[in-house]
């Protein structure tokens, strides 16, 4: 197999893009803004409601061949992490609005050149539910977001039928061998969060070459939550409670695999949307991040996590630099947002540097 290598010149910008990007930036700050005055708190524009706020290991596997062996990965050891598991939208949501899931990655000890303005040795992996980002680019992202900046105010029962009609809708594609991004994006199935798998869904400079990541879980308990279901009727706190009890008993793992490049008409940079085919090239294990038991929800920990600390794709090496339209829209959007969150709350926003800053 030959994967096509990293060069700058591969991104390519649309004119407009930075007017789209201010457009992105305008629409999810005033999202915030209505968000803010009904919750009385400014919350993340995106995975508000944290499920899990843990800490653990990564691992670079030993033995991995050159086009894996890159960046982060180039030389096998074991990092500690931080890992924030939380549901998809910008607002505190009762659990029958089931839509995307978050899962962000800080990996502590990372020496390294770093992207500009990123000035501690961490690396940031910010991923979602979905091998696809449905709006593509970030002129789609500012279409959708435009959507569903007018829903963010409409009382919580419109958005829980919005979310059953999408998850009925990809169900329905399921008996047909198909789905549909933007229905899981708005009506994920009542699944259990830790039995989920994760993905960058837009590509990130992979040292010599590029890719997209994913986490997927590999340890035997989680295996066996596959089947489990949340009845939101009986606790519209279900997610937290069900990934919180989990951690209480079990340990949880996830293999970070890694899809790397291979062909440029099949594989674009510059189009989120497009699902990058496995049989051109397949998801390769780079990494395994272990969460041992531990309480995944204390208050000071929870706190820190969702008032202080960031996750952001900026926090990179620049071997890891993301890449493509959405990607470059994030670099600027976690930004602002996070910005005016913290301002807006008095608390003293933190790039946490060191895994010994995190409460326990």
């Amino acid at each position: 197999m030959t994967y096509l290598r990293y060069t700058p010149d591969i991104e390519r910008p649309a004119p407009d893009e930075q007017e789209t990007i201010d457009g992105i930036i305008q629409g999810m700050t005033q999202q915030s803004q209505v968000v803010e005055k009904r919750e009385h708190h400014a919350v993340r524009a995106s995975h508000a409601k944290s499920s899990a706020c843990v800490t653990g290991e990564l691992t670079v596997a030993s033995g991995l061949p050159p086009e894996l062996a890159q960046g982060l990965f180039a030389t096998p050891g074991t990092y500690p992490v931080a890992v924030r598991f939380a549901q998809g939208p910008g607002e505190t949501l009762g659990d029958r609005v089931s839509t995307h899931r978050g899962m962000s990655i800080k990996v502590f000890g990372v020496s390294g050149e770093k992207l500009p303005g990123h000035d501690v040795d961490t690396q940031d992996f910010v991923l979602a539910t979905g091998t696809t980002f449905p709006s593509g680019t970030a002129a789609g992202f500012l279409r959708d977001g435009t959507v569903i900046g007018k829903s963010t105010g409409l009382p919580e029962g419109i958005k829980s039928t919005v979310s059953a009609t999408a998850r009925n809708l990809n169900r329905a594609l399921h008996a047909f061998g198909k789905e549909s991004a933007m229905a899981d994006f708005f009506g994920h199935p009542f699944s259990h969060p830790l039995a989920d798998s994760y993905f960058s869904q837009a590509p990130v400079r992979y040292g010599d070459h590029v890719a997209k990541l994913g986490a997927v879980p590999d340890g035997e308990a989680q295996r066996a939550l596959a089947e489990w279901r949340l009845d939101p009727h009986q606790d519209e706190d279900g997610f937290r409670h069900a990934t919180v009890a989990f951690f209480r008993d079990n340990e949880v793992v996830f293999e970070l695999r890694a899809q790397l490049w291979a062909d440029a008409e099949k594989q674009p940079i510059e189009d989120a949307s497009v699902d990058w085919p496995v049989s051109i090239s397949p998801y390769r294990t780079v990494a395994t991040v272990r969460l041992p038991r531990q309480d995944a929800y204390s208050t000071m920990r929870v706190r820190y996590f969702d008032e202080v600390m960031t996750f952001r794709p900026a926090h990179s090496l620049a071997a890891h630099r993301p890449l493509g339209s959405v990607m470059r829209a994030r670099l600027q959007v976690y930004r602002t947002l996070s910005e005016f969150r913290h301002r807006e709350n008095g608390v003293a926003e933190e790039n946490t540097g060191c895994i010994n800053d995190i409460p326990a």
